[in-house]
């Protein structure tokens, strides 16, 4: 029997059971070990914010159910493999599953992580891919000047992987002071948003990535932007609308605005790397602990339905919240 975290109502979640199919030739059965919370896009769902036009979309990996209630959600799950081919069996992995404790999928559906990657860690694969497809949708190179607005988890992906390009000057603005130590961990220079002692970005960066899904992070990344900058556009606003300054010096300084959006390889890379590709790499590049200061709060699967609201109301900022399954302890 398979246990599994269903959204059935807005601001409403609960745990249902299933029994788990016959395997077939060439699928694995894994015990989950971890999950993690899509805090953006999971929140969207929560709260019902999901527009009619992005249900098909919005599809999970392997989600039951359909938009916008009940749906079986998520896709960053770690586990071990417990049934499968004799050379799989205890190898951990990463998969694009909804919250549930034990599940079946085709091999090929399924990453194996290096033994360097702690399952834990291996929930913030999925972010890491995101992050990877907007770094190569950026553009960016060595040498450059790069501004990141937002330091949530993807925000903080992004930062590892530029500071980490040769020459790069990284800046990080965010409303969190929190987030200063990871930021300079990383290499980069963390500016408080709003604060005028913060060091100064400047408006001639010639890469910015947005990553904050609000409209005065838009605004200060636009503003961040040199001339004929790439605006790199990561966040999702499910069925919001949000202001863009369009005016002022966005046309004089020929401005790019590029959308990232995972669902799709960035196009320089897409007629040589496969999703399966795409993941391996993230997954691989997981390989420092200075990433486990990304993996937030760890939730016990079985108080999940009365945590959630918690969760989800946590302006504090942890970041990745991760659910421990019964087989992690």
């Amino acid at each position: 029997m398979a246990r599994s975290l269903w959204y059935t109502a807005p601001h409403t979640v609960e745990t249902r059971s299933h029994r788990l199919p016959q395997l077939l030739p060439g699928w694995l059965t894994i015990e989950t070990h971890y999950s993690a919370i899509s805090r953006g896009t999971e929140q969207l769902i929560w709260h019902g914010a999901v527009p009619e036009s992005e249900w098909l979309r919005m599809r999970a990996p392997f989600q039951d159910g359909d938009f916008p209630f009940p749906v079986k959600y998520g896709y960053s799950a770690a586990g071990v493999v417990i049934d499968g081919p004799p050379e799989w069996i205890g190898a951990n992995t990463f998969a694009l599953h909804p919250h549930q404790d034990i599940f079946a999928l085709p091999i090929d559906q399924v990453t194996r992580l290096p033994a360097d990657v702690p399952l834990k860690r291996a929930t913030l694969a999925a972010n890491m891919e995101t992050a990877l497809n907007a770094v190569w949708d950026s553009g960016v190179g060595p040498g450059e000047k790069i501004v990141i607005v937002g330091a949530g988890v993807v925000g903080l992906l992004v930062t590892y992987l530029t500071a980490r390009i040769p020459g790069t000057d990284v800046t990080v603005i965010d409303v969190a002071p929190e987030r200063r130590a990871i930021v300079e961990a990383m290499g980069a220079t963390f500016a408080q948003a709003g604060n005028a002692a913060a060091p100064a970005t400047g408006d001639d960066a010639d890469v910015v990535f947005h990553t904050s899904a609000s409209a005065p992070g838009l605004a200060s990344a636009i503003d961040a932007c040199g001339f004929e900058a790439a605006l790199v556009e990561l966040s999702w606003y499910g069925d919001r609308t949000t202001g863009v300054n369009l005016g002022g010096a966005f046309h004089a300084k020929r401005l790019r605005l590029i959308s990232s959006q995972v669902g799709h390889v960035a196009t320089t890379k897409r007629a040589r790397w496969s999703h399966a590709r795409r993941l391996a790499s993230a997954a691989a590049l997981l390989d420092d602990p200075l990433l486990d200061q990304l993996v937030g709060k760890t939730v016990a699967f079985e108080q999940l339905a009365s945590q959630m609201t918690d969760i989800f109301a946590d302006k504090g900022g942890s970041l990745a919240p991760v659910i421990a399954y019964p087989a992690a302890s």
